[in-house]
C-alpha cells in the first residue's frame, strides 16, 4: 500500500444500492464496480458513512463486499469500514468480511464508547490492528469525530505494521502534516485525503491519495487534480477543484449538501449505474438539485458537466424512492 511519488492515487468511498425494501441490490453493485474500474479507480471502500454501513446489517455488508469481488475478479481493490464499539465485534466483522474476499479493513470512530479516556481510545485501535488478519485503515475525522485520537497518540498509531493506510478527513493541516511525515518515515503506509471540497490544499502539503465519498462521479476531475500536482502546476489546482466543488454542489443539493445522499444516488440511477434511490437515510430531493442532475447527464447543462461525469455504462430503469 506504499504510495509512489509518481502518481496520485484514488480510492472511493462509494455509496450502496438498495432496493425499495433496503436489501442490497446486487446487480448494481457490479455495475458500481465496473464503473469505477472504468473511471480508473484503485480501490474501493464499502460500509463507509456515504455507504450507510452504520445502518445496514453486517450481513448485508457481508453479501455486498461479496458481491464486488467477484464482480472485480481481481481488477480491483477492495475494503470495508467495520466501525463498532469494541475491538472485539470490529474483529469478528473483519473475520466475516475477510472470509468473502475483502482485502482491507477500516476502522472509525466508534459509535459509543465508556471510560473514552486517550489511551483506551488509542488501545481501542491498536487491539484490532494486531489482531486482525488483513490489513487494516484508519478513517481519521479529528474534532468532528465523537472520540478522536488526540494528536500526542497518533505517532504510536501510525507505526503498527498492519496500518497500511488513513483517510484523513479532519480537515486538520496539523493531523495532515503527522499523517505525512509518518508516510515518510515507515513502509506500506499510504495516506489519503478525504476533505473531497479541499483536495487541492492537501496535494500541495504533499498528500498524494485522494479517497472520496463522490469518488464514484468526480474521479475524472481528481485525477485532473492530481496530475496537475505531480506537474508541479498548483496554479491550476484551484480551478479544477473549484469546479469539481461545482459538479458536486449540483449533485449534493448546493453548499448546504441539502440533498446529499438522495442526489448521489439520483445521479448514479440516471447514468444507469443503481436501479433506483432508495436509503436508510431519507435525505429529500429538491426539484432544483433534481433538474440540474438531469440537465448534467443529458448534457443539457451549458457547463458541459456531462464529459467530467464521463457517461458510459448502459442506462437502465429508474425507480423512484
Amino acid at each position: 500500500m506504499s504510495s509512489s511519488s509518481g502518481s496520485v492515487r484514488l480510492w472511493s468511498a462509494t455509496p450502496t444500492p438498495f432496493y425499495q425494501d433496503l436489501t442490497p441490490d446486487f446487480d448494481s453493485v457490479a455495475r458500481l464496480v465496473e464503473r469505477h474500474i472504468e473511471l480508473g479507480v484503485e480501490g474501493i471502500m464499502f460500509g463507509g458513512t456515504c455507504g450507510e454501513g452504520p445502518w445496514m446489517p453486517m450481513t448485508d455488508l457481508v453479501e455486498v463486499v461479496q458481491a464486488a469481488v467477484r464482480a472485480g475478479d481481481g481488477r480491483i481493490k477492495i475494503a470495508a469500514q467495520v466501525t463498532d464499539n469494541s475491538a472485539r465485534r470490529m474483529l469478528e466483522h473483519i473475520d466475516r468480511l475477510e472470509a468473502v474476499g475483502a482485502e482491507y479493513a477500516v476502522v472509525a470512530s466508534p459509535y459509543f464508547l465508556m471510560n473514552a479516556t486517550p489511551r483506551v481510545i488509542l488501545n481501542l485501535y491498536l487491539d484490532v490492528i494486531r489482531q486482525s488478519p488483513i490489513p487494516v485503515g484508519f478513517y481519521d475525522r479529528g474534532k468532528y469525530a465523537t472520540y478522536p485520537v488526540e494528536e500526542e497518540f497518533l505517532p504510536e498509531l501510525l507505526f503498527e505494521p498492519n496500518l497500511c493506510l488513513v483517510k484523513d478527513s479532519s480537515a486538520d493541516r496539523t493531523r495532515l502534516q503527522i499523517f505525512l511525515e509518518a508516510e515518510k518515515q515507515r513502509s506500506g503506509l499510504s495516506i489519503f485525503t478525504g476533505d473531497e471540497f479541499h483536495c487541492d490544499q492537501s496535494l500541495e502539503a504533499g498528500c498524494r491519495g485522494l479517497l472520496l465519498g463522490g469518488g464514484i462521479f468526480n474521479a475524472r476531475l481528481a485525477h485532473a487534480l492530481g496530475k496537475a500536482a505531480i506537474e508541479g502546476r498548483m496554479e491550476d489546482a484551484p480551478k479544477l477543484q473549484a469546479r469539481m466543488n461545482e459538479l458536486m454542489y449540483r449533485v449534493y443539493g448546493g453548499a448546504k449538501i441539502s440533498c446529499w445522499l438522495h442526489g448521489l444516488k439520483y445521479l448514479l440511477a440516471q447514468l444507469g449505474v443503481f436501479s433506483g434511490t432508495a436509503s436508510y437515510l431519507k435525505y429529500p430531493l429538491t426539484e432544483e438539485c433534481r433538474l440540474a442532475i438531469e440537465e448534467m447527464v443529458t448534457g443539457a447543462d451549458v457547463d458541459n458537466y456531462r464529459d467530467d461525469l464521463e457517461v458510459s455504462l448502459p442506462s437502465s430503469p429508474l425507480q423512484h424512492a
